[in-house]
């Protein structure tokens, strides 16, 4: 992934681009020189948003999230590798989120056993967090993996389509319908015809719609 697809314009952002920097070269150097190893760095780049954002929510810390994406990489590509996954037993969604829960809960245990870090949580919220994600049916983490995985989708299907597009066609369609400005507004600010709005309206709407009915169909 390329240093452009952070907004590195807040300590924040600078801080997740290093860490996501310095969790993909960990990465590299965990998988060894397996022949696809580039793969995997693709399968990282691909995924670590989505995981990363669902640890979070679970309720890891930054540092914790980024440990839990690099043990989900690993463990998938080792399952992979020897060819534990099956698709016929569910889909690569499931699989993954399935492997993604297991992992923040791993990250709950070993805060758990942390001695120093404990005295620094609240022991009651973080027992809550935890109990949420390891219940029975797990409806909690499905809710947060369906949300995270639409959106990782369609921001999948986005980074498609602006190469597909003008930046021109790409912003028009931005601010009239994802901004949702109006056609005056969008007109008024972006020095455009009605014509050019409705034409990036249809043309980036067409592209979004298939690249997200692609996506979700190689997903399956």
């Amino acid at each position: 992934m390329a240093e452009e697809d952070f907004t590195a314009s807040s300590l924040d952002d600078a801080k997740l681009l290093s860490a996501y920097q310095k969790t993909r070269k960990s990465l590299i150097e965990r998988l060894g020189n397996w022949e696809d190893q580039k793969s995997w760095d693709e399968f990282y780049r691909t995924y670590w948003r989505l995981i990363y954002s669902v640890a979070l929510k679970a309720g890891l810390r930054s540092e914790e999230a980024f440990d839990a994406v690099q043990e989900v990489i690993v463990v998938v590509a080792k399952q992979t590798q020897k060819g534990q996954y099956d698709p016929k037993q569910g889909s690569f969604k499931s699989w993954l989120m399935q492997q993604t829960r297991w992992r923040i809960n791993d990250q709950f245990r070993r805060r758990a056993k942390d001695t120093a870090m404990r005295k620094d949580m609240d022991d009651e919220r973080s027992t809550a967090t935890m109990d949420q994600f390891e219940d029975t049916e797990g409806n909690h983490l499905e809710r947060v993996w369906d949300i995270e995985w639409k959106k990782h989708i369609v921001d999948k299907a986005i980074a498609r389509v602006k190469s597909q597009v003008t930046p021109k066609q790409f912003q028009i369609f931005d601010c009239y319908v994802v901004k949702d400005w109006g056609v005056r507004k969008t007109m008024n600010e972006l020095g455009v015809s009605v014509a050019q709005v409705y034409l990036a309206k249809h043309r980036v709407g067409g592209l979004l719609k298939q690249e997200i009915t692609s996506i979700e169909n190689s997903l399956r």
